[in-house]
């Protein structure tokens, strides 16, 4: 598939290597702009473009941005993209350490719910609970034991199953969770949230999730802070 990634840190960065591997042909971009990018095209064969070029890059766009860079998109940024192409939304809200305060999010909208409404256009939300290291080195083949599982959250079916299928080749079990409102929980402190559990663990986690967001994940006076010195 042709596949566009707007944002190339931990995430980003992996899925470029990761997808690439698996024959892909990836587009990445970033806000600093294809020349800073030039490294990681070298070491991945992907191409460093602008970010409307991965936008309009194909089949999928994946969305891999801090949470409160999301607005400073081109408002325009998908107009021209096919309906039929699929954006995931890696995403995390972290008002305390990066963030800032994001009004509808603390008033119990689901963020990639927020997303998809930044962006105009629906998304699935995946990838967002796994760290960047594990998501590179432990995919295993299908049916390894303790094979890691990921939650897929979004509201079009065919497109949910397009990220499953990507989630599955990259080395791990897919677990349907369910619609894009129900993606809080698989959240920032969330049972689900940095756990690695096999596909049974990941369907229990999402089932004992609670949607009251903890202290640790609300903006406070002072929002933001840093991950070392959360405000």
């Amino acid at each position: 598939m042709k596949i566009g990634i707007i944002g190339a840190g931990q995430i980003g960065g992996t899925l470029t290597r990761r997808l690439t591997q698996l024959g892909h042909e990836v587009y990445v971009a970033n806000s600093r702009g294809p020349a800073s990018l030039t490294a990681l095209a070298k070491e991945t064969g992907a191409k460093a473009v602008e970010v409307r070029d991965a936008a309009h890059a194909g089949d999928v766009v994946v969305v891999t941005i801090p949470e409160g860079k999301i607005p400073n998109l081109p408002k325009d940024l998908f107009d021209q993209v096919p309906k039929d192409t699929v954006i995931i939304d890696t995403g995390n809200y972290y008002p305390r350490q990066r963030d800032g305060r994001i009004a509808d999010i603390e008033a119990g909208m689901t963020e990639s719910r927020w997303v998809a409404k930044q962006l105009g256009r629906p998304v699935v939300k995946a990838f967002n609970n796994i760290y960047a290291q594990h998501l590179l080195k432990l995919g295993r083949t299908a049916g390894s034991p303790g094979r890691i599982a990921l939650p897929v959250a979004g509201d079009d079916a065919q497109a949910k199953e397009t990220v499953m299928r990507l989630v599955n080749e990259l080395g791990f079990d897919p677990v349907d969770a369910g619609g894009l409102d129900e993606s809080w929980r698989q959240q920032p402190g969330t049972p689900v949230y940095a756990a690695d559990f096999d596909a049974a663990g990941v369907r229990r986690a999402l089932a004992e999730a609670s949607k009251e967001r903890g202290p640790q994940f609300r903006a406070s006076e002072k929002s933001p802070g840093t991950f070392a010195q959360p405000a």
